[in-house]
């Protein structure tokens, strides 16, 4: 009756759905302007630029000039692509720069990847390279996983354990 209750343990462990959460990327630019950041690969925007673009606001910018929080608008493809980061506190741009457009899907459920881009200083000779890099941490295995996992080793032990015994009552 034991083994059935663990055995009946081990089946609504596997069951239980596991929340999925988007992963982090890491935002790098180099050149003549050097930042990084870091969001989700599938934020929520904060703002539409009109259907073509979006913003995030307060992100956490650590810039060459000190940085800090910043808002950071991507622009579709109809603007030329690319992004500009703009300070938090009097709106002043710190980067406007085409490029690609930097994420698929929509301005309302964008989604990056990763990837190298050139952009350009938008009417200017500034040029730049965006890495856009995985930063989530290395992946831990479900509550649900250890327990098969477990279940498995422990079925794998108890077959062994019982093909010893055999053999030694037959010798």
């Amino acid at each position: 009756m034991a083994k059935l209750s663990l055995l009946a343990a081990f089946a609504a462990a596997a069951l239980v759905p596991a929340s999925a959460d988007a992963a982090l990327l890491t935002f790098t630019i180099s050149g003549d302007y050097q930042a990084s950041f870091t969001i989700d690969s599938a934020p929520t925007p904060d703002e539409y630029l009109g259907g073509t673009g979006l913003v995030l606001w307060d992100v956490d910018v650590d810039a060459a000039d000190g940085g800090g929080l910043a808002d950071i608008a991507f622009f579709d493809a109809s603007l030329g692509g690319g992004l500009s980061i703009i300070d938090y506190e009097d709106f002043s741009p710190f980067l406007v720069a085409d490029g690609p457009q930097l994420y698929s899907g929509t301005v309302q459920a964008p989604v990056f990847g990763t990837g190298t881009f050139q952009l350009t200083e938008y009417q200017g000779a500034g040029r730049y390279t965006l890495t856009i890099a995985d930063a989530s941490p290395a992946a831990v295995p479900e509550p649900a996983s250890w327990a098969v996992m477990l279940a498995g080793f422990g079925a794998t032990g108890a077959a062994i354990r019982r093909r010893r015994r055999a053999v030694t009552q037959a010798a």
